[in-house]
């Protein structure tokens, strides 16, 4: 027969485990409205930029040969690899890890990894890889102003030639329930192709060439800063459906083991009775 006394202190147990992970559901909850506000907002400017820098690229005559914009033959590269700073955000660090490896793996030439956030920065360290710098403790609201040694950590190791091309990996921010790990090239910056019969010229002050060697640092830093902020968006969603998912769990369990320990108790209640019974019998 199962011990009632350890049942009871189980069922403690689970029911203190279950206010703890509804709890961290509630504020992840509110954080993850935050974050998917900051993430949301971002896009149209990220998309924007990237828009005029690919379209100014374009353009035959600027003038401009920016480092940032070279393109030569890959022999090293670079990934900055975004990942949260804890866990207990069900199965989005292994997803993340896994889509970095495997991109690796597709890789035939030596790569570097710039890890931001510590479940990356372990993986990278376990797994062998090269790690160039790891920046931590970011925060669940980074400001402009915390990326920057991030990009220019990317800028100075691509305009050194250290790298040859530039790839961030972080995770989509696509709805609550789903996250997408993505690996998006970085550098050099692509010229948009722009189709001959939809070609308009505009006119830019002072000059292109200015217009875009001002532009293309501050892209790279708008591009690093949007995927910190679409995978804080995600690890927040991430975190508030595991612990729903566990305050589920618990309170499935504890309907589990109360069901048990209401039959071990009625069985303990009847050979309780049975023994009264059978010793009142003896004494007649």
């Amino acid at each position: 027969m199962p011990d009632i006394r350890k049942i009871r202190r189980r069922i403690r147990g689970v029911r203190n485990i279950a206010k703890i992970t509804r709890a961290m559901e509630m504020i992840a909850a509110s954080k993850m409205r935050r974050a998917q506000e900051r993430g949301l907002a971002g896009r149209p400017y990220a998309a924007k930029i990237e828009q005029v820098i690919s379209d100014l690229a374009a353009l035959p005559d600027t003038g401009l040969r920016h480092p940032l914009l070279e393109q030569r033959e890959v022999r090293k590269m670079l990934i900055v690899h975004i990942t949260p700073d804890r866990g207990l955000c069900g199965g989005l660090n292994a997803s993340l890890n896994h889509r970095l490896a495997g991109f690796i793996l597709e890789q035939k030439l030596p790569v570097e990894v710039v890890a931001v956030g510590r479940k990356g920065r372990d993986f990278v360290v376990r797994s062998g890889i090269h790690l160039t710098a790891e920046f931590t403790q970011l925060g669940d609201r980074p400001d402009f102003l915390d990326i920057l040694p991030i990009a220019r950590l990317v800028i100075d190791e691509y305009v050194k030639k250290l790298v040859d091309a530039v790839f961030i990996s972080y995770a989509q921010f696509i709805s609550t329930m789903v996250q997408r790990p993505v690996v998006k090239k970085l550098l050099p910056v692509a010229p948009a192709k722009i189709p001959s019969g939809e070609n308009v010229e505009y006119i830019y002050e002072p000059d292109a060439a200015t217009v875009l060697g001002q532009l293309l640092p501050r892209f790279v830093e708008m591009e690093i800063y949007h995927a910190i902020l679409e995978a804080i968006a995600s690890e927040q969603s991430a975190r508030m459906v595991a612990m729903r998912n566990a305050t589920d769990n618990a309170s499935e369990l504890i309907r589990e083991l109360t069901l048990l320990y209401n039959k071990a108790r009625q069985e303990s209640i009847t050979r309780e009775i049975l023994d009264i019974v059978g010793g009142v019998s003896a004494l007649e």
